[in-house]
């Protein structure tokens, strides 16, 4: 079973900086409950579809597969309850792992976030001087959540 270890983190604004120009990313959800979700994504030039399970702890079930982006684009349009999550994902290496950095925009503007995947849920991992508050475990910042409920930063 493929399955995705992330831990969550609110980022503290004042001390990050973008590295790159980052990869644009459309995403909404065609379901979403009791911890499922089934989610299409444009992510620059490429398009996915991901079932995901419930989360155990910082774990859940994953499988993505590669759908064409004019079918993402009309699943997008047609499809997915609005509004949809629009953010920028910057990837960030630091002390031997790689964080993406998420900065929101659309109805989830001057939200910031910062995930970190791992191998396994023990993995040891140094914590940037620029990540905050964890919320791996606040619904309130689960993407398919922040599709229905925004959470927009105002700072």
């Amino acid at each position: 079973m493929a399955v995705e270890i992330e831990r969550k983190y609110r980022v503290i604004k004042s001390r990050w900086q973008p590295n790159d120009t980052g990869v644009d990313y459309r995403q909404g959800y065609l379901c979403s409950g009791d911890g499922r979700t089934v989610r299409v994504r444009i992510a620059g030039a490429q398009a996915f579809i991901t079932v995901k399970g419930p989360t155990r702890g910082y774990a859940r079930a994953e499988y993505e597969y590669p759908v064409p982006v004019s079918d993402a684009e009309e699943m997008l349009t047609e499809l997915c309850p609005k509004p949809l999550i629009e953010k920028i994902r910057y990837r960030v290496e630091y002390a031997g792992h790689i964080w993406e950095v998420d900065v929101f925009n659309g109805d989830n503007r001057g939200l910031v976030l910062a995930e970190i995947e791992l191998p396994a849920e023990d993995t040891r991992f140094e914590v940037p001087d620029w990540v905050g508050e964890e919320v791996s475990g606040d619904p309130r910042y689960f993407n398919s959540s922040l599709a229905v409920t925004p959470q927009p930063d105002p700072n």
